[in-house]
């Protein structure tokens, strides 16, 4: 029986010993978070979204393999649609999650009972491998294979109101300084950042906000996370763990607001491929935290009150 969990965690491994976040959406969208938008790897021919850990899955070979496009169906699929794969062209991996219940027993069989006299129920979810190839790789289904259009690229630091309007409904506390650090403090609960002026352009600040804006949800009063609530040091297994958390939810929250988003820290490569190779479940339970994460902050609704402050006063911690 094959080990769907190390089938994963290799995918992964592979695509990061290439230097490749496969959390990062690899192409160009069409504009930001309009109504046509969809951020996320779908299904060709369905129009679903693919989501938990199909979206590293996906967007890594997307990357890898060069796809500029997000759409994909398995093989029987693009037969019954009147096309076919082309000849030699390799599928994707993907998981399929089937979530399950039955009633609990004890060791001799009989039901455990709750406080109302019913029978508790044990939830568990059962794993299963299917394979994708992508829309490109394909012929014969031209009508779902529209290229997307470019468009020229807007001029560095204009705002992305999706983005802009998530920071703002936080209410997260964000401060602007200008120094070479970005970080979230826990026990302060703020976060701070350099100035707009310090980054390249709009993706890497945006990226780099959403980065610990994923680490802010995880604080005591909100998700209660155990890499934020109790953090680990530099190079330890569970620093690694958090950031990979952080950097995937970050990608995602990218992903939705439309941002092209791009690997900041190359430097956790090496601990990240440390983690996932002693590791194997390590991959799901990053990508379901992130998940979780990015979950939290979209359905905020917080008043527009978050507090932004770029006068380098406003905080003096060297944390």
């Amino acid at each position: 029986m094959r080990d769907i969990y190390q089938d994963v965690t290799d995918k992964i491994v592979t695509a990061l010993g290439q230097g490749v976040a496969p959390w990062i959406k690899p192409w160009r969208s069409t504009g930001s978070a309009s109504a046509d938008h969809q951020p996320y790897p779908i299904n060709a021919i369905t129009r679903r979204a693919y989501s938990g850990v199909n979206l590293p899955l996906l967007w890594a070979e997307a990357r890898l393999q060069g796809f500029t496009q997000d759409r994909w169906l398995t093989f029987n699929q693009a037969k019954k649609a009147g096309g076919h794969i082309r000849k030699g062209e390799h599928s994707t991996l993907a998981v399929l999650y089937k979530p399950m219940e039955r009633e609990e027993q004890t060791e001799s069989g009989q039901p455990v009972l709750d406080e109302n006299g019913q029978p508790k129920l044990v939830h568990f979810g059962i794993l299963r491998t299917h394979f994708l190839f992508n829309i490109e790789q394909t012929e014969g289904l031209e009508a779902f294979n529209a290229t997307l259009i470019e468009t020229e690229p807007s001029e560095p630091f204009q705002a992305n109101s999706a983005a802009e309007n998530l920071l703002l409904r936080s209410g997260a506390k964000i401060v602007h300084q200008p120094a070479d650090q970005a970080f979230y403090h826990p026990l302060r609960d703020f976060i701070q950042l350099p100035i707009k002026a310090q980054f390249h352009d709009e993706s890497g600040y945006y990226a780099t906000a959403l980065h610990e804006l994923s680490h802010w949800t995880g604080h005591a009063s909100r998700l209660q996370r155990e890499g934020v609530i109790a953090p680990n040091r530099f190079g330890t297994p569970g620093y690694a763990f958090e950031e990979l958390v952080a950097e995937m939810g970050a990608a995602f929250l990218c992903a939705h607001c439309g941002i092209q988003g791009e690997l900041r820290h190359e430097g956790y490569i090496d601990s990240w491929l440390s983690l996932l190779k002693t590791d194997k479940r390590a991959i799901f339970r990053a990508s379901g935290q992130a998940r979780t994460a990015t979950e939290y902050a979209l359905n905020l609704e917080r008043p527009l009150k978050a507090m932004v402050l770029d006068d380098p006063r406003c905080v003096n911690d060297g944390a």
